[in-house]
């Protein structure tokens, strides 16, 4: 393959080798840093990419956007509008998940032992500080799953070190599991549950309707994938608003849906505030 011998810079032409494999890649600024958005992709202006959940250029079509700036076609890469962040890149990138592939960060020795001890042999590449230990296979990034370790793949970007030694291997599960959040343990909050108004006499058919009604909220809960803090509120909302004032709703209940929110991330302190400010909403604060 020959290469290009303009001014484009010396990261270029094993921007284009990677490419040609298969990989995307993108030019890094001093300090491991994608290049900035233009001006006219600045703050976000041209709405970004839709969903960021693939790579590509946007449509100004400078390397902006981050990750989702990654690419494997060459016309891109060697374009004039891509030529300024090639002179002045300090190195590349790639994006592991559009290569199909799943970055183990470690950045400390103590890591690098934990990973020798725990996890299967595949294809290491040296880094400043430690090591990169790749697998084949795509899964959700996330930052300090372990003291000194990253998992970078989906919508994510890697600095490019070379291609490494060893057999890379399958993605473990043991991988996967890193990025599992526990369920935090639920502690006493204090709550207020409305008291009884209208004599004592619930409205509801039978018990059943309470029992389905907050059964129903927390699986509307755990079922959340994005805006968890306003599902948990809005769910607070719809419970009260059915139920909270009659008196039926108990302390029990009210643990139940505080135990749903805290498994998917909640802290204690804004399930509280968010139970106060459905009651406040509700008019129910002081019933």
């Amino acid at each position: 393959m020959t290469q290009p011998t303009d001014i484009r810079g010396e990261h270029l032409p094993a921007a284009l080798s990677l490419a040609a494999s298969g990989v995307p890649v993108l030019p890094l600024r001093a300090g491991k840093l994608p290049f900035g958005n233009c001006p006219a992709c600045a703050k976000n202006a041209c709405g970004g990419r839709p969903n960021m959940k693939t790579p590509g250029p946007c449509t100004c079509p400078a390397p902006c956007h981050g990750w989702a700036a990654a690419t494997t076609d060459p016309a891109v890469l060697r374009s004039t509008t891509w030529a300024r962040a090639w002179r002045e890149a300090a190195a590349v990138a790639y994006h592991p998940g559009g290569a199909g592939l799943t970055v183990v960060d470690l950045d400390s020795t103590d890591a690098i032992g934990w990973a020798r001890a725990s996890l299967p042999v595949t294809r290491i590449v040296p880094t400043t500080r430690g090591e990169h230990w790749l697998y084949q296979g795509v899964m959700q990034s996330a930052n300090a799953v372990r003291p000194g370790v990253d998992v970078k793949s989906a919508m994510q970007y890697a600095r490019w070190l070379g291609p490494g030694t060893g057999t890379m291997t399958a993605l473990p599960e043991v991988v996967r599991a890193l990025i599992v959040k526990k369920p935090t343990a639920v502690r006493p909050v204090a709550v207020t549950v409305p008291a009884m108004v209208g004599g004592g006499v619930c409205p509801h058919r039978t018990p059943t309707y309470l029992d389905r009604g907050v059964a129903m909220a927390e699986q509307r809960i755990t079922a959340a994938r994005e805006a968890v803090h306003a599902t948990v509120y809005r769910t607070f909302l719809a419970v009260l608003s059915t139920h909270g004032r009659c008196g039926c709703l108990t302390e029990a209940h009210t643990a139940r849906l505080f135990t749903a929110a805290q498994a998917k991330g909640e802290s204690p302190r804004h399930c509280a505030d968010a139970w106060t400010n459905a009651l406040t909403t509700l008019g129910l604060s002081h019933v």
